[in-house]
Parts: C-alpha cells; structure tokens; sequence
C-alpha cells in the first residue's frame, strides 16, 4: 500500500483580468474520482492544503446529473476534507505519491506555495509518483530549484488546455493560461482534443487533461504506483 499526499486548493476564489471575483476551489469529479481510485487500489491517502485550511469545493461542479453522487461522496470523506493537513507540516519523503485534483483555486495559491514546491522538487528528485489533473497542474509552477530551475523543464505531460479555457472555462478573463505558462518553463506539453479524455505518462509523472479524464487519470496513477 503506498502512501499517498493529496495537495488540494484552499482558495475559493479567482481574480479575473477585470479585477473582479470569480467562485472557485477544487472541482468535485476530480477530487473524487482520484479519491475513490487510490483508496479502491488499496492506498492510503492524506490531505493537505495551504495553512491547513479546508478546502472548498468549486460551486459551478455541483451540477448536473453526477451533482447528488458527488455531494454523497465529499459527505462521506468530510472528516478528510475537515482535517487537512498544513503544506509547511509535510516533511520530505513522507508520502510515496503527491496527487493534484483541479478546479481554478490551484492557480490562486498552489501555483506559488513554497511548501508545495519543496515537496515537488524532492519528489522529482527521489522519482515519486506525482499526479496532476486539469488546472492540478498549476501547482508544478510552485517547483523551482535553488538554482532558479524548473523541475518539470523537459518533461511530458498535459493540462486543461488554453483551448479548454477559451472554449469553456474562464475565457479571456483568467489571469493567466496554464498550458501556456508552464511551457514557457520548459515542459512539453501534449494535449489531446477539446474534452478528450486524455493521460499522459512519463516516468513517474502522471498527467490528465480534463474533468472528463478524472477516472482514467487515477487508474493511471493506481498502474504507476503497482509497477514501483
């Protein structure tokens, strides 16, 4: 059984490029799906966030038909959600696998948390697993070296894309593309389609591009962690 870290958003909302406010947080499908995945495979997981703060669930993914499935869910695993841990508690080594579900919030505060950060760079460093999912991957923006380095410079992966974004996220009012920040760090990027579901693996980085590749993107993370 490995030990896994889910690093999870604590903001709830977004400044848009109009300076106003925008509802946001962790996107529910994701987080559960990842959730149900790992603990199904037979894992342990934790949660952490930003001071320890509960993290909350992005409003607009509370929707639709999988709306009363996910509220059962998140009320089933509310004690984890209620007692995260503080990013900055988290020593080095402590967990086999960090995990990043999406929704915007992790472009408010994961994207630039230290704690996070040194967290990544250690896992690269040792060859943990890491899993990131949607707007997830705007927490690897966190994991620059001393030296000033990417950590994720020349690695594959993929993200909710810019073309996601302007098809049907926050448009021309996000603050800033994920996609196209983090390859202006270096990391080569592979999206699929518009609202394919999409993974990506290199090594032990494992990637998905969308709500819609929740599920397979944790049987992904799940098939890394059994090879180790």
């Amino acid at each position: 059984m490995a030990h896994v870290l889910m690093v999870v958003t604590a903001a709830d909302a977004i400044t848009l490029g109009d300076g106003t406010a925008h509802p946001t947080g962790f996107w529910a499908e994701e987080l559960v799906e990842l959730h149900r995945g790992l603990v199904a495979a037979g894992h342990g997981v934790d949660l952490a966030t930003p001071g320890g703060a509960r993290p909350p669930v992005d409003p607009g993914s509370l929707t639709g038909d999988a709306e009363e499935s996910l509220r059962a869910y998140l009320a089933e695993i509310d004690a984890l959600l209620a007692h995260s841990r503080a990013l900055a508690d988290v020593a080095e080594g402590e967990y086999d696998a960090i995990v990043l579900p999406g929704g915007h919030g992790p472009m408010v505060d994961l994207a630039a948390d230290a704690d996070l950060g040194r967290l990544l760079v250690d896992a690269v460093d040792r060859e943990a697993v890491i899993g990131v999912l949607c707007h997830g991957p705007a927490g690897l923006l966190s994991a620059v070296r001393e030296d000033g380095s990417f950590a994720f410079s020349g690695r594959r992966l993929t993200v909710f894309s810019d073309e996601e974004e302007r098809q049907g996220g926050l448009g021309e009012g996000s603050p800033y593309l994920v996609e196209s920040r983090l390859r202006e760090l270096g990391a080569l990027i592979e999206p699929g389609a518009p609202w394919s579901v999409t993974v990506v693996s290199d090594g032990t980085l494992v990637s998905g591009q969308n709500p819609q590749s929740s599920v397979a993107t944790a049987q992904a993370i799940v098939d890394v962690l059994a090879a180790r």
